[in-house]
């Protein structure tokens, strides 16, 4: 453990933070017309936080404020790709939020707070410094919600999802709470010396390992904790669905590591946690996909279909092992890329006073745009797990390390409802190819829409044929950061 120069390690969160006190200021005295310099702004900022996270090394794990904060190869690998993700939703939403008047300062400055929120999430090793960095994310995700000050749906998903958000927040202190008094610290590398060693309440434990988990499948959006995701994609403006639906899938997968791995690592503890994730893993693999065939709404069926992609995720954390947790990050991010390319895809046939959120609005659009058309069935491949696409690669890494862990039956049980999952995805090719389209408005895109959603689709191609960069980038950070 290397401690050195408070702030040094936390240089990235320092600079976005300052950036956002600046664009606030500097927001205040533009113009509508000038907004674009808000824009540009807020994508600069997201440019050199990957730069200097991107080109620091920090030789290993570097700890600092008091041993409340890492800087380590898993947080950096992870905040790189949440600047990137962050990046990509500002592209594919800009004409969407300038359609509906939200194309306004607060938008950009809630969007980079929540960046912030995430990083600091990635980079804690301390509960009171999770709990901050999911607080920081969550109350920004609200406002984002609640934005479209006249969306009586938008206001309705913003006030369920911070009821609900804040019963989580409440399960989660109170297994924190409890925590702290089993092992008497709230850093998370004492915490895991102090069980190892044996001086832990057991009983006290196990009863917060309840709580945790609990308020880990809230964030992570795991059946049975799942009530609010298919109310708040279907209630938020499709941009900001976009953002709920794909960064802080990184934070919630390192919040998981962070706290359930590190803190709550020792055998007789992962042999509890274990068996938690296994019971949500298999509802949410159910539930998910079952509930999904029924939905006529795109937003919702992408909903129920991200629950069913957290469903693998915990398959992968529960396997454990280097493997375990190789497939899980490398499931993490694939799916991210894949819930960009698919809601900047909706994003993509919206216009100013349409939602081209059912399947009915793609109808034919095979007819309307064969590249599009194109796009988006490579993206269903990749979602249903099919070859070429990555989404194949990605659940069958997590297929194996499952069956490694000696959980064949949860394997056979993962690839049943992958089998279930695979009709309402193909649907939407069906509706594409074979219907008639219902909508002949022209679709056309700003020049960086159509670059980074092409770029999007053909990478879950590229990576489906060439996954093993990606996997090995996932291995070799794993590696270093749980030895």
């Amino acid at each position: 453990m290397e401690f050195i120069a408070p702030f040094t390690p936390a240089l990235a969160e320092t600079f976005l933070l300052a950036m956002v006190c600046t664009i606030l200021l500097v927001d205040a005295f533009l113009s509508d017309a000038q907004r674009w310099i808000t824009y540009a702004l807020t994508m600069a900022t997201l440019v050199v936080c990957f730069l200097i996270t991107g080109f620091t090394d920090w030789g290993g794990e570097i700890y600092t404020f008091s041993g409340m904060f890492v800087a380590d190869p898993l947080a950096n690998m992870l905040k790189l790709f949440i600047y990137l993700t962050v990046a990509i939703v500002l592209v594919y939403s800009q004409a969407y939020i300038r359609d509906r008047e939200m194309y306004r300062g607060e938008f950009f400055v809630l969007a980079l707070f929540a960046t912030l929120g995430m990083m600091v999430m990635v980079s804690a090793n301390h509960m009171l410094t999770l709990y901050l960095g999911l607080e920081l994310m969550s109350l920004s995700l609200y406002a984002m919600i609640a934005l479209q000050r006249d969306s009586a749906v938008a206001t309705e998903a913003a006030m369920k999802y911070f009821v609900l958000g804040a019963l989580a927040s409440g399960l989660l202190l109170y297994g924190m709470s409890m925590l702290y008094g089993a092992t008497g610290t709230l850093e998370l590398t004492r915490m895991a010396e102090v069980i190892a060693a044996g001086r832990a309440d057991t009983t006290i434990l196990l009863f917060a390992l309840v709580f945790v988990v609990a308020g880990l499948g809230f964030k992570l959006s795991a059946v049975p904790f799942h009530m609010w995701v298919p109310d708040v994609y279907q209630g938020a403006p499709t941009a900001v669905t976009l953002f709920i639906g794909s960064a802080p899938e990184i934070a919630a997968f390192a919040f998981v590591m962070r706290l359930l791995v590190t803190g709550l690592g020792a055998d007789f503890l992962i042999e509890q946690w274990q068996w938690m994730l296994i019971i949500m893993a298999v509802l949410s693999l159910a539930i998910g996909n079952v509930t999904a065939i029924a939905q006529t709404n795109l937003k919702r069926m992408l909903a129920y279909s991200t629950i069913s992609h957290m469903g693998f995720l915990l398959l992968g954390i529960l396997a454990g092992g280097n493997d375990g947790y190789a497939s899980a990050m490398f499931y993490v991010i694939i799916y991210v890329l894949m819930a960009l390319g698919t809601f900047g895809m909706i994003l993509l046939m919206s216009r100013a006073g349409f939602e081209a959120d059912t399947l009915d609005d793609f109808k034919g659009l095979n007819a309307r745009s064969p590249w599009y058309a194109f796009i988006m069935l490579l993206l269903m491949f990749s979602m249903a797990g099919l070859p070429p696409a990555v989404g194949f690669y990605a659940k069958l890494s997590v297929l194996w390390a499952v069956i490694d862990a000696g959980f064949l039956w949860l394997a056979v049980i993962a690839v049943i409802f992958s089998l279930v999952g695979a009709f309402y995805y193909l649907r939407i090719v069906k509706l594409m190819y074979f219907d008639q389209p219902v909508d002949h408005a022209p679709l056309a895109p700003s020049p960086a829409l159509r670059l980074v959603l092409g770029a999007n689709g053909l990478s879950v191609l590229i990576l489906g044929i060439w996954p093993g960069f990606l996997m090995a980038l996932c291995e070799y950070t794993i590696a270093l950061s749980f030895r």
